[in-house]
């Protein structure tokens, strides 16, 4: 009896530090979201939106649930506490839009995926193994990819993890930001919206 209910309360115990542990890990993962929602960040200083623009949301629709999700939430939250009109994640051959953007009109969703990864080849975004940032930008700089109005373009690359043996990193994807306002991007939302840019690094 004794070794059972030893055994007993060793088991509750283990489950509570795991249920504690699945707590702290969901909660140090949601932090750059948390301070950036705490601190009301883009709340204020929002800039009107690029005249002639439309609202542009696709994702691709072989993605996983949990996939969408991560697109769909990642996106919003750039838009909504970062002073972005405009913003991209490209992840491998993987592209989810969102925001005010100028694609050609009337154009399937597929076709449109397709049209925005030649832009990006063509603006030379890809394979990008360092963040660019252009906080005063022409309209000419980066090709057709942008929208009208654009004044500050941020785009930071995800770069994986280093490789144990060599040290050295490859890049997987990028995440193009667009503003409507001159120095858009702070240091200090420079370096937040790189922590959302490592939450799509690929697991090795």
């Amino acid at each position: 009896m004794y070794t059972r209910a030893c055994l007993t309360g060793y088991a509750t115990k283990s489950q509570r530090s795991e249920a504690l542990g699945l707590c702290l890990a969901a909660f140090s993962a949601a932090l750059p979201y948390l301070g950036r929602f705490l601190e009301g960040a883009g709340a204020a200083g929002r800039v009107p939106l690029p005249e002639g623009s439309r609202q542009v949301f696709v994702i691709p629709d072989d993605l996983s649930a949990a996939q969408k999700e991560d697109m769909a939430w990642a996106t919003y939250v750039l838009l909504q506490n970062t002073n972005t009109t405009s913003v991209l994640i490209a992840v491998g051959d993987v592209l989810c839009i969102r925001g005010y953007w100028d694609p050609p009109a009337d154009i399937p969703k597929n076709a449109m995926i397709e049209w925005f990864k030649s832009q990006m080849e063509q603006a030379g975004l890809v394979n990008l193994s360092s963040a660019l940032y252009l906080p005063s930008i022409s309209d000419t700089q980066l090709g057709k990819i942008l929208p009208q109005g654009i004044l500050s373009v941020l785009a930071q690359p995800i770069v994986s993890n280093a490789d144990p043996s060599s040290g050295e990193t490859k890049a997987e994807g990028v995440i193009l930001l667009a503003s409507n306002a001159n120095y858009a991007y702070s240091e200090k939302d420079r370096v937040w919206i790189r922590a959302v840019a490592n939450k799509f690094r690929r697991a090795q």
